[in-house]
């Protein structure tokens, strides 16, 4: 099993769920432009919001929101005009960061965690 890969699959089903009882419909999950991908997409109302979703399992490492490097910004802010080209007119959009600290894992799944949802978390 590749913890994480699966500790990241997890995080990101958190999130989606996260969202989604907040009232943003999601569109698309691991959308991928040529290398490129945002974990999800979702709209807020007439707003599409990029999210990027970070899991840790420690902050050993760091919070897991600093993962969201300029590098990493920059990789989403390609896979977002990708994504936009295929919209009718100028969208409002933005950019945020789940941030998912596992605190407790049974089976691979994440059954206790800490959920912090950035928004407008860095600009294209």
């Amino acid at each position: 099993m590749n913890i994480p890969h699966t500790l990241g699959a997890e995080g990101e089903r958190i999130a989606a769920g996260y969202l989604a009882g907040k009232g943003y419909r999601i569109v698309a999950r691991n959308y991928r432009f040529l290398r490129n991908e945002i974990d999800i997409i979702a709209m807020e109302g007439a707003r599409i919001c990029f999210i990027e979703v970070k899991t840790r399992a420690s902050l050993d490492k760091g919070h897991p929101a600093e993962a969201v490097t300029p590098r990493k910004q920059k990789e989403i802010a390609r896979a977002a005009s990708g994504y936009l080209a295929g919209v009718a007119g100028p969208p409002e959009c933005r950019f945020d960061v789940v941030a998912i600290l596992a605190h407790r894992l049974e089976n691979g799944r994440i059954v206790e965690y800490a959920l912090e949802h950035i928004k407008d978390a860095f600009m294209a």
